[in-house]
């Protein structure tokens, strides 16, 4: 037993289990692969990575685990590891590659079946009487002891908002996640939270709302992101990077990959890495645009065509970038009261404001190098049909 020592939750102990688990060559890639892809653009202290955050949620999986008895010792075991490897499948600059690779390869990042078979991992499994398949399962939440890792409120996100609040900086992640492990349970193969945990519940939900504008969706993210993602899929076309093979990357490789390019790609890395990001030309939510704008998410190539046409430069100098819908799962989640199964959203006031507010964070952007903001915005705006609004301060613009 090896115990270190970690930012946000403090002492963690590891077995010989995780402690062989970690040191295998596809968990140690996880070093290399940066938590909030490109948004230390933006919070200068947010490279934290992969790794510390399989190991945090492996650490809050432990504790959720050792307050309930109906958990046997080799499902603890199983999920240790599942907690372990859940992120195994992640690509480089984590969810920035992950629509470039599901697309081409069928695979996300919570398929990682074929990894755990491979050797480095499948034999310490084997040593320690661990099923591959059972921890596949578990990763992807398709097991009752698996809603721990993979659900509507579990203990991945309770990680990733605490850790993520940590090395950004930002004051909005506040969860009490310690709380609300203590006030989880199963009923009938449901994993729930008690009246106790309401408060915590609801923590966690108005932490991941403020978040959402201020780091995963700030918008110099979404630009960094974008062109990056462009870089990437110019790379993919010229045959200069295998799909199949970005998956196993690490963010220096995919990095040097784009740095070695002498054309559309090269531009954009050399961009990234001068800061000298694309500019808003466009950005603006549903008030402008209406939801229907959604549709043009299958064709943005097309759309950022037409756009450039329009104004007369090139296409590659107009980004388009179309969040898809919000969505915040963890309304669903379960709480029981008063003997009764209710959603969260039902049985909270909070949530169900949120839900409501959720659509109010929501961002599309048109982007493009300096010189032509003003002429590719007018397109866009006559393009998307813009509608004028009144300017509206919300909670997470003060």
């Amino acid at each position: 037993m090896k115990v270190i020592r970690d930012p946000v939750h403090g002492y963690i102990e590891l077995d010989k289990l995780a402690l062989s688990l970690i040191d295998a060559p596809s968990m140690q890639r996880l070093r290399r692969i940066n938590q909030l892809g490109l948004s230390n653009l933006v919070y200068p202290g947010a490279n934290h990575t992969r790794f510390e955050h399989s190991i945090g949620v492996m650490h809050l999986a432990t504790v959720l685990t050792s307050q309930i008895d109906s958990v046997t010792t080799n499902e603890k075991n199983e999920l240790r590891a599942a907690a372990l490897l859940h992120d195994i499948g992640h690509g480089p600059l984590s969810h920035v590659t992950e629509s470039i690779i599901s697309r081409y390869t069928r695979r996300k990042h919570d398929d990682v079946k074929d990894i755990l078979n491979r050797e480095e991992i499948s034999e310490i499994l084997q040593e320690h009487d661990l099923n591959p398949t059972n921890i596949a399962k578990h990763i992807k939440g398709e097991t009752a002891i698996g809603q721990i890792l993979s659900s509507e409120i579990d203990v991945d996100r309770m990680d990733y908002l605490v850790r993520d609040a940590h090395y950004t900086g930002v004051a909005f992640g506040l969860v009490d996640h310690v709380r609300l492990i203590h006030e989880m349970q199963f009923y009938e193969n449901k994993l729930v939270v008690t009246p106790g945990g309401l408060k915590a519940a609801e923590s966690l939900l108005v932490s991941r709302f403020l978040m959402h504008p201020s780091v995963y969706y700030h918008h110099v993210s979404r630009i960094a992101e974008t062109m990056c993602t462009r870089a990437i899929e110019y790379l993919i076309k010229n045959k200069a990077l295998d799909p199949f093979e970005l998956g196993e990357m690490d963010d220096a490789r995919v990095f040097e990959t784009m740095r070695a390019d002498e054309g559309y790609a090269g531009e954009l890395v050399q961009r990234l890495d001068e800061r000298r990001l694309y500019k808003r030309a466009l950005y603006v939510g549903f008030e402008s645009v209406g939801e229907n704008v959604l549709r043009h998410r299958s064709n943005v190539e097309r759309v950022e065509g037409e756009i450039a046409e329009m104004v007369g430069i090139d296409p590659e100098n107009v980004l388009i970038d179309i969040p898809k819908a919000p969505d915040i799962a963890e309304m669903k989640a379960l709480i029981k009261v008063d003997g009764k199964m209710l959603r969260l959203d039902e049985a909270s006031h909070v949530v169900a404001t949120l839900e409501r507010a959720h659509k109010d964070n929501w961002k599309m952007g048109v982007y493009t190098p300096k010189e032509h903001r003003d002429a590719v915005g007018k397109a866009a705006r006559e393009f998307f049909e813009v509608k004028k609004t009144t300017k509206q301060f919300r909670l997470t613009e003060l």
